[in-house]
């Protein structure tokens, strides 16, 4: 795992945390639901996050597939040509 894919997962924990805590609030404090919809709520959450974590660790990523040496050299020319 590269540092792209700790700190997408780590975001995305986050960013799901915050958004099961703001559930939880708008459920508790403005709309009235039956004790099985936080659990419903939190499975929902839970399995978001995981399709999402799947889907990006699936994804093909380039950068990874090339040669360093070859990535640096690339890098170098196409400075030079600007």
């Amino acid at each position: 795992m590269n540092k792209k894919d700790l700190t997408f997962t780590i975001g995305l924990t986050i960013l799901m945390g915050v958004i099961w805590i703001t559930g939880e609030l708008v459920m508790g404090l403005w709309i009235a639901v039956v004790p099985r919809a936080h659990l419903f709520w939190l499975i929902g959450i839970v399995a978001v996050t995981l399709v999402i974590s799947v889907w990006h660790s699936m994804k093909e990523d380039e950068s990874d597939r090339q040669d360093p040496k070859r990535a640096k050299y690339d890098r170098k020319a196409g400075k030079r040509k600007k």
